[in-house]
């Protein structure tokens, strides 16, 4: 089972118009207010409650173009609210995308060239600022609320999709 509690991805399931409700899932949501970061928020499975839990079907989730891409560069973001990075990632047959990250705690700019990372790629592009992001970079809060970035165990081919 995968919990994911990205405000952009909970958006995304919610306005699925082909939603359905099956018994069984492999994927559980998690949804945050994007304001708050709170333990609640930060470690939801301490708190989830299962027969409360919004599930989705397998072919609603296969409809998430969950896949690994390779940074290819990085720039500070100062426009950000919060700390970010602006990166460019090659996806593959997909292309190369833009996206923001607020990762700049954990990793150095240094540290993410050449990284594989799993972004999600058929969201709408955001503005952000003067920045067009147009992938969401995926990852997990620590136990201090940083990003962790989501990565795969071993080099895969760019733009091999998640499942």
């Amino acid at each position: 089972m995968v919990t994911f509690s990205n405000y952009n991805f909970c958006r995304l399931v919610r306005e699925s118009k082909d939603f359905s409700l099956p018994s069984t899932t492999c994927l559980r949501v998690v949804s945050r207010s994007k304001s708050t970061r709170d333990r609640r928020s930060r470690f939801p499975h301490e708190h989830s409650n299962l027969k409360n839990m919004e599930q989705i079907s397998y072919p609603d989730f296969e409809k998430i173009e969950m896949v690994v891409g390779t940074i290819l560069e990085v720039e500070d973001f100062p426009e950000a609210k919060k700390p970010a990075y602006k990166l460019t990632i090659d996806f593959g047959p997909f292309g190369i995308k833009k996206s923001s990250a607020q990762i700049t705690t954990l990793y150095t700019k240094q540290d993410l060239i050449g990284k594989q990372i799993v972004g999600v790629i058929n969201f709408s592009s955001k503005q952000i600022g003067p920045f067009t992001s147009e992938c969401l970079t995926t990852g997990f809060a620590d136990e201090d609320g940083n990003v962790v970035l989501t990565q795969p165990e071993r080099k895969v081919p760019n733009g091999s999709k998640i499942f």
